[in-house]
């Protein structure tokens, strides 16, 4: 094995050792701080509700936004108050990719810690065309939101889709999207980087199309998958959200086919701390406290 291969193993080997949101072992004293710089996102689905408050605990939620310069002091005073914080992640409120301000960041944030644990999440409408300059920037493990791998039934769940100038609905936004997102797990897992594909789990739209998602997105080169359950919003305030059976009923079908991970905390874009344990967000971006709400992420 070459000098590079084996480094690139062991820098894997390590992410899932310490990561807390990829571990499937003993990670849950290691912990997380998630950069909220990326505003603005390139796609609508029906449950998203990107709000700025202090008072949901969620994806898609953010007192504010950091510019890149912003974060070095951020997580400076992140790994002050909590020292076990392993990972630098980036979730939003918005897309990673939509901007580039995500990618900037990581740029800074590997020059000052290298050897953090770099995450991203991203919709993966624009994965494959980011994917080296991710790989560029220190980014080791990343999430992508697979709600669908049907066109018929994606367009039930996005509304639209901006791409390339153009603004896409239904049918065609859909296909578009699971196009783009299929080739970019592909093109980046092969660069080396762990891909974990969350989907939400949707009654009546695609809760009997999970096992169907794991296994498309276990051959594009998904390593890793995470059901979250619905939390009824937006366009999708109608829907009821899954039972724990139904969450469960999911899991097992998903299993067939990949990994899957059953400790999503569903945090904040601008969360800190070690995830299900202490959080420091409130020290760190001065946040009231918040009662225990989630959604996908």
């Amino acid at each position: 094995m070459e000098n590079a291969d084996i480094n690139k193993s062991m820098e894997l080997s390590h992410a899932l050792k310490v990561h807390p949101c990829f571990s499937r072992g003993n990670a849950s004293n290691y912990g997380r701080i998630h950069l909220p710089v990326s505003s603005h996102c390139n796609i609508q689905c029906k449950f998203c509700k990107r709000v700025y408050n202090d008072s949901e605990n969620r994806p898609g939620v953010t007192k504010e936004i950091l510019s890149p310069k912003d974060t070095i002091k951020k997580v400076k005073k992140a790994l002050e108050l909590c020292p076990q914080i392993t990972v630098v992640g980036i979730a939003g409120p918005g897309d990673s990719l939509a901007t580039p301000q995500a990618i900037e960041t990581f740029k800074l944030i590997h020059r000052a810690y290298p050897t953090l644990i770099k995450c991203l999440s991203t919709n993966g409408l624009l994965l494959y065309k980011y994917a080296q300059e991710i790989y560029d920037v220190g980014v080791r493990t990343i999430t992508v939101t697979v709600n669908a791998v049907d066109p018929c039934i994606g367009s039930k769940i996005i509304s639209y889709i901006n791409y390339k100038g153009g603004k896409y609905y239904s049918k065609e936004a859909s296909s578009i999207l699971i196009n783009n997102q299929l080739k970019g797990i592909s093109k980046i897992s092969k660069l080396g980087v762990i891909v974990k594909v969350n989907s939400v789990l949707i009654p009546g739209i695609n809760d009997q199309h999970i096992g169907a998602i794991a296994k498309t997105v276990k051959d594009a080169g998904a390593f890793l998958y995470n059901i979250i359950p619905l939390i009824p919003q937006h366009e999708f305030s109608h829907i009821l959200a899954p039972t724990c059976q139904q969450l469960n009923e999911a899991r097992i079908t998903a299993e067939k086919y990949i990994s899957v991970f059953k400790n999503c905390k569903h945090c904040r874009a601008d969360a800190c701390g070690i995830p299900g344990k202490k959080d420091f967000s409130n020290e760190l971006y001065e946040i009231t406290s918040y009662p225990e709400t989630f959604s996908h992420g």
